[in-house]
């Protein structure tokens, strides 16, 4: 190519001159498309960081923590949303799809809605995955009257609940090869949300499982 004979020359041109060389060689210049799975400009809306870090509400349903994590099934890879309520580190919503985009975290969050109720002034936080910044996913929480919170870009560990609770699952759980088929993944991961909730013992929760937290705070 043209510019890699210049370079080669150790010859420095302007991109005017490089644009009337490579004009008379009948050459064209070819930008790189988008990643497929960023949102459009035009759609992503990044939240500010209003949990900041503050991973210990009070009360229950205050705030509410997603992430999305990836499980092999045969030789694919599966997607898993979840939902966490911070107060007793209690899953409280979870969707599972082929394809990793706003309706599955809205399914998730759908899920926590019907198993939690609407709360005044409830806060969700997450990342800033395309997911979250879509449009599809901001018109999920205003319908709920959810506050949005994000983490700040690169910083993994202003969401550290949901990063270390998919460093369990995967670890304690999740079988090393993965999962034969999508119905035992769906069914291996309730049985562990349910285990999870109701027998695990959360070092947080001053060694109680998530729901006898919620209960002795009632």
């Amino acid at each position: 190519m043209i510019s890699e004979y210049l370079k080669a020359q150790q010859l420095k041109v302007g991109r005017y001159l490089a644009g009337k060389l490579m004009e008379e060689a009948n050459l064209d210049s070819k930008q790189r498309r988008p990643h497929r799975n960023r949102s459009k400009g035009v759609e992503a809306f990044v939240a500010k960081n209003l949990l900041a870090r503050n991973f210990e509400p009070t009360a229950i349903n205050q705030v509410w923590c997603g992430d999305v994590t990836s499980l092999m099934v045969g030789k694919r890879w599966y997607h898993l949303a979840v939902v966490i309520d911070l107060f007793a580190r209690r899953i409280v919503g979870w969707a599972f799809s082929l394809i990793n985009d706003a309706n599955l975290v809205s399914k998730a969050l759908r899920m926590a809605v019907g198993v939690r109720g609407k709360h005044a002034g409830l806060m969700f936080h997450s990342d800033q995955g395309c997911q979250y910044t879509s449009q599809r996913f901001q018109s999920e929480l205003l319908e709920h009257g959810i506050t949005q919170s994000m983490s700040r870009r690169g910083q993994c560990w202003d969401n550290a609940p949901t990063e270390r609770f998919f460093g369990t699952l995967k670890s304690e759980w999740v079988p090393p090869k993965g999962y034969k088929e999508v119905e035992e993944a769906k069914q291996d991961m309730t049985s562990f949300f349910m285990r999870y909730n109701r027998i695990r013992l959360h070092s947080y929760n001053n060694y109680l499982s998530p729901i006898a937290m919620e209960q002795q705070a009632a």
